[in-house]
């Protein structure tokens, strides 16, 4: 069975997806997929043991996107089934085009306009259940029981136990917790971990300041691949780790999908939607706010309170508890 998905285009959201899709590899036991979407989650999602195709959505860069948009769908083909988890008026139209009669995504007017099934699903749960209940509308015994998260990457293996430090989160600055103290939390760790810093190609001088920071306290078993690694190493390197600390991101959601036991710290955001989804030794650090969660890439008041009150005395206490 020819399934086609389409992929949320940030990492994190692509990687809730995935239980979404197991629910669907088990629902239809010869299903064959077809990965469609960004660059990040098709890196991380292509290797899938039943994809058969994955490719990046470019259309986006075309001088008419509905033309590129068309042509994408006629080399596709028709499927037996069409699910998109991006809820965008060019998605729908790509699942229309491949004339793929069942087509499933979340009630929109553009949905509702080209596709054959738009349930309406609430925004009150964790993102996991609403991708789930979405993939699995067409579906009568679905129990409403999401499975973990699904990544089929190898993890590295690291001669030491090794903290994960992650202090970049590509939706926006509003997001992030501070490098000085990062890096206090992982010089109390150090004795007992070797430190990896993380970071993407944008978040480079945010891992040397964290580096920079670490000198200063003494520490010495630290190295910075910020800037360094692909979709697949940076997996394979957060997977190996026995902790890791980290921002509300995308790689926040591979530490969940290998089980990693992890600290997050969360500001803007809706902590209930977005949070680790069944990682069992998980928590979460944030501070109750009147303004959040404003869900916004920058804080709209200035003050940044939602993440500058919290303290790393206070993410050393709880990694301290994890165990």
């Amino acid at each position: 069975m020819k399934i086609l998905i389409i992929l949320p285009n940030w990492l994190g959201d692509a990687i809730m997806a995935t239980p979404a899709i197991e629910l669907l590899a088990q629902h239809y036991p010869n299903a064959r997929f077809t990965f469609v979407g960004s660059y990040v989650s098709i890196e991380a999602l292509k290797h899938h043991p039943l994809c058969q195709r994955a490719i990046v959505d470019e259309t986006k860069k075309a001088s008419s996107r509905l033309v590129a948009t068309y042509k994408l769908a006629k080399e596709l083909g028709e499927f037996s089934l069409a699910v998109s988890f991006r809820n965008q008026i060019h998605a729908s139209l790509l699942l229309r085009f491949t004339n793929t009669v069942l087509c499933i995504a979340r009630a929109s007017w553009h949905s509702k306009l080209l596709l054959s099934h738009t349930p309406r699903i609430k925004t009150d749960k964790h993102l996991v259940e609403q991708y789930s209940q979405l993939a699995m509308i067409n579906s009568d015994t679905f129990d409403g029981n999401s499975p973990a998260l699904k990544l089929y990457i190898e993890p590295k293996s690291f001669e030491k136990p090794t903290l994960g430090i992650n202090a970049g989160a590509t939706y926006g600055s509003a997001k992030r917790w501070y490098p000085e103290r990062f890096a206090e939390v992982a010089s109390a760790f150090h004795k007992e971990y070797d430190i990896l810093i993380f970071g993407g190609p944008n978040e480079v001088a945010m891992a040397q300041e964290i580096e920079d920071n670490l000198i200063k306290l003494g520490v010495k078993n630290f190295t910075n691949i910020a800037g360094k690694t692909d979709i697949k190493s940076l997996c394979a390197n957060i997977a190996g780790c026995s902790l890791f600390i980290t921002n509300d991101s995308g790689p926040m959601h591979v530490a969940a999908a290998y089980q990693v036991p992890t600290v997050a710290i969360f500001g803007p955001t809706k902590y209930k939607e977005t949070s680790q989804w069944k990682n069992e030794k998980s928590s979460i650090v944030r501070k109750e706010m009147k303004c959040s969660p404003c869900m916004k890439r920058e804080c709209p008041l200035g003050h940044h309170e939602c993440m500058k009150n919290i303290q790393a005395s206070e993410v050393i206490e709880e990694i301290k508890n994890l165990f």
